[in-house]
């Protein structure tokens, strides 16, 4: 290890156990709440910090996660998505970008609300997180910064995807008309026309999970992200 690697990563230490300092005196939202850094992600010009309380805040999110007692491996999942979501943020920074709008922010919260039973029970995780509702301010501008990678993701990946009827065809042919029979063996195949939009849908993800992939395999070799500590 280098001196300057040793020398950041015992800043960061310092940073940590100051933020439990802060935490401890301080809380969230009046709470006591004990909080610690997890991890940084540097591009060699900015560094982002990740802290636990961001981890909860992102199992908050995760139907089907436990709060009060999260699973290693729910909070390995939930930090892996986090630095995922700074390596977006960083890359965004280098592109123009509009602020997303209140309808924006107000559609991706009643999307989020759609995969828990009903408001009130998501509420009971944001609480339990340090958020007091849906229209919390810090809450907002929680997901108002999530909105906001989101829009880079489909200019930087979706917008320039194209599929063109060749590979609509092939994938009809190769995979959906053998899936189907296997699936469903002695019922009519729906023609390639009544398939044609959904297969396309399909494709366009397709190339979209690849694009994605190779960029965030290409921005970890390139970018510092630093464990400090297990979540």
């Amino acid at each position: 290890m280098t001196h300057s690697r040793a020398v950041l990563r015992a800043f960061f230490r310092y940073l940590a156990q100051l933020a439990v300092v802060l935490a401890v005196f301080g809380g969230i939202h009046g709470q006591t709440v004990v909080d610690k850094t997890v991890a940084t992600v540097s591009d060699g010009v900015r560094t982002d910090v990740i802290l636990y309380s961001e981890i909860l805040w992102q199992l908050a999110l995760q139907p089907g996660s436990s709060i009060a007692n999260p699973t290693k491996e729910d909070l390995n999942t939930a930090l892996e998505s986090l630095i995922n979501q700074q390596l977006f943020a960083l890359e965004a920074l280098r592109l123009p970008r509009t602020k997303p709008t209140e309808k924006e922010i107000q559609a991706e919260i009643k999307v989020i609300l759609s995969r828990f039973p009903s408001t009130a029970a998501f509420e009971e995780r944001l609480r339990a997180v340090g958020f007091s509702s849906v229209t919390d301010d810090d809450f907002v501008e929680l997901i108002s910064k999530r909105v906001a990678i989101n829009d880079f993701v489909d200019f930087r990946f979706r917008s320039f995807v194209i599929v063109n009827p060749d590979e609509v065809e092939r994938y009809y042919n190769e995979t959906f008309v053998p899936e189907f029979r296997r699936r469903q063996p002695g019922v009519v195949i729906p023609t390639l026309e009544s398939q044609r939009a959904s297969i396309r849908s399909l494709l366009v993800e397709d190339k979209v999970a690849l694009r994605i992939e190779s960029f965030l395999d290409d921005r970890k070799r390139q970018a510092e992200i630093v464990i400090l500590s297990e979540p």
